[in-house]
């Protein structure tokens, strides 16, 4: 905790106050971040008013945070791939039981254009792990980050998504 505290200029002291020790930290760096991730996606999401609309929303809010908070992007990834439990359990390993309000956003957006018949048939579970997928590539692929603008990706990604689930 002594790193912790000197890279953020405060005192060890301060840090030990506010969590028991370097897990709860951790744990705590972890819950804010996703939260903050949820939130910043889900309030763009939720002012759309189609299904169509609340994919774009979607896709291109999460495209925007990441973009826009590269710093937590690698908080995120340093915590979930290095970080580890009491027991030594490493983050990325832990079954996670709680529901990501991310995913479950996405699933019913899925949905909800099936119902509508806005979308086509497709599988919505194997539709949003590639959608997923595409915006996590462009977090973690330096290369495809270094080359295409978030804009541009995020377009990209709408109209290749808007081909796969809209119906004919």
């Amino acid at each position: 905790m002594a790193q912790i505290a000197k890279k953020a200029e405060i005192s060890t002291a301060l840090i030990s106050y506010h969590f028991k020790d370097k897990n709860d930290l951790m744990d705590y760096t972890l819950t804010q971040l996703l939260s903050d991730m949820s939130s910043y996606v889900l309030e763009r999401t939720q002012t759309a008013t189609t299904p169509r609309d609340k994919l774009r929303a979607y896709i291109e809010a999460s495209i925007a945070y990441h973009a826009n908070k590269p710093e937590y992007n690698i908080a995120l990834i340093e915590i979930v791939f290095h970080a580890r439990t009491a027991n030594n359990v490493p983050y990325y390993k832990l079954d996670d039981d709680e529901e990501n309000p991310l995913e479950s956003e996405l699933q019913q957006i899925l949905v909800a254009g099936q119902e509508k018949k806005e979308f086509g048939e497709f599988n919505v579970l194997a539709m949003a792990s590639a959608i997923r997928g595409a915006i996590d590539e462009y977090i973690f692929n330096r290369k495809l980050n270094g080359s295409i603008d978030p804009q541009s990706y995020s377009t990209e990604l709408v109209n290749l998504f808007y081909r796969a689930v809209l119906r004919e």
